[in-house]
């Protein structure tokens, strides 16, 4: 980097990556799993692996599966976060891999949350 017009380039690509992406014309849902020390001691591996394989099995194009640090949230973890354009966030809590599918099916498919598997739920 030589120049200050190089840093606001750079700095517009990375804003321009965070942007929720569009692919055909959907907008892209984000299923974020927790994945520090506490989530994999709890078990979000199995879970990040479940949404990832079905979400795959089922072409859900419109939909990314990513992992993230501390949620801040240990007694809950594995810890989901659901990000859908226009919605509030939704966040399950103690999460298994069964819980994953069904998520993604009610939840990622047919547009109903799982209540029961809320954070709210969990307590």
């Amino acid at each position: 980097m030589k120049s200050l017009e190089e840093l606001k380039a750079i700095r517009e690509a990375a804003r321009a990556g965070m942007n929720v992406r569009k692919e055909d014309g959907k907008e892209t849902v984000r299923v974020v799993v927790g994945m520090a020390t506490c989530g994999i001691a709890a078990g979000a591996r199995p879970v990040l692996s479940a949404f990832v394989e079905e979400t795959s099995r089922r072409k859900l194009d419109n939909v990314s599966v990513s992992q993230t640090g501390c949620i801040g949230m240990c007694q809950f973890e594995p810890i989901v976060e659901i990000f859908a354009p226009g919605q509030e966030k939704v966040t399950y809590a103690k999460m298994t891999d069964e819980m994953a599918r069904k998520v993604v099916s009610e939840h990622l498919v047919n547009n109903r949350i799982v209540t029961e598997y809320t954070i709210g739920a969990a307590q």
